[in-house]
């Protein structure tokens, strides 16, 4: 055990001294690979800020039932059974609103200011309505039991038209699906990206190397030490790429946190984007040192096996 410690903490310090002959070119390795690191921690950071916003706004969709001009009032209110009926079949729970056709109308005047319009109609043009609260819907599965429900309503006597109000919330949720395709799509794209420029600058080191390397094997180095250094400098290349590019997105979160407190201030909401927790950031730490590790590993068996 304490040999194979000993090998390892001088492959690390080996590493570390071959760094410190050209820092200038490992610092510019660091930054290119940090560029393309910062793209999918950004969107991932973006994503991860907004997912709890949109479970949030879908946790009680509303289904507006409107009952026909002609329905009678009495038939109407006796129409409170049936939508129970409805829901209690489907497992369903929601808090039912009544809303007469008087008070829609008296509303709408509030709201829109368009009482002399209204008034030259005659007549009150607005139905009475049921408002249906829904509540534990989460996920796609339960946005297609919404529209089941919606369609069994539809089937009551006396009800015209039915609108889900949460269409803006199922287009929000597929738009964050979309997201992630793109970000999964971009993370893959940039992964190889990462691994061919690791692949390049342990490439040189090599080829940089390869009289000490040549001297190394006629004393009689084995493989697997002469490989350790190369393997550790692509893991502390792709580490300190990975921790600059979270530094990089945790700093341009501060102006962007501006520019949308101003818009949040409008909503009356204090949203805010916040940087990606610890064990997140770890993870992701943890994936760059990991994809350098494979660009020196691809790098030092295609290279190392040319000079043998």
């Amino acid at each position: 055990m304490k040999s194979w410690l000993r090998q390892h903490l001088f492959a690390i310090s080996d590493a570390f001294t071959h760094l410190f002959k050209a820092p200038g070119g490992f610092a510019l390795n660091v930054l290119v690979v940090a560029i393309a690191l910062a793209l999918p921690f950004g969107g991932l950071t973006l994503i991860e800020n907004v997912r709890p916003v949109s479970e949030q706004l879908a946790v009680e969709p509303e289904i507006s039932i409107f009952m026909a001009l002609d329905a009678a009032r009495d038939k109407t209110a006796a129409l409170a059974k049936p939508i129970d009926a409805v829901l209690q079949q489907h497992h369903s729970s929601a808090k039912v609103v009544f809303i007469p056709r008087e008070d829609a109308l008296i509303s709408l005047k509030n709201k829109t200011g368009m009482d002399d319009a209204l008034t030259t109609l005659g007549q009150n043009p607005l139905p009475d309505a049921y408002v249906l609260k829904l509540a534990g819907f989460h996920d796609a599965p339960d946005a297609a039991r919404i529209d089941t429900i919606a369609a069994d309503l539809k089937a009551l006597p006396g009800v015209d038209t039915v609108q889900v109000d949460s269409e803006w919330v199922k287009r929000l949720a597929a738009l964050l699906g979309i997201l992630r395709l793109v970000l999964m799509f971009l993370a893959a794209t940039l992964a190889v990206v990462v691994v061919a420029v690791v692949f390049n600058t342990v490439r040189l080191q090599v080829l940089t190397q390869r009289e000490e390397i040549a001297v190394a094997k006629l004393v009689g180095a084995t493989d697997a030490f002469i490989h350790r250094p190369f393997y550790y400098t692509g893991a502390l290349l792709g580490l300190c790429a990975g921790g600059l590019a979270l530094g990089a997105v945790a700093l341009g979160l501060q102006p962007l946190n501006q520019a949308i407190a101003e818009f949040a201030r409008l909503y009356a909401s204090e949203f805010r984007l916040l940087p990606l927790n610890w064990i997140a950031s770890l993870a992701l730490l943890a994936i760059s040192a990991g994809l350098g590790l494979a660009g020196a590993l691809l790098s030092v068996r295609r290279h190392l096996a040319r000079l043998a």
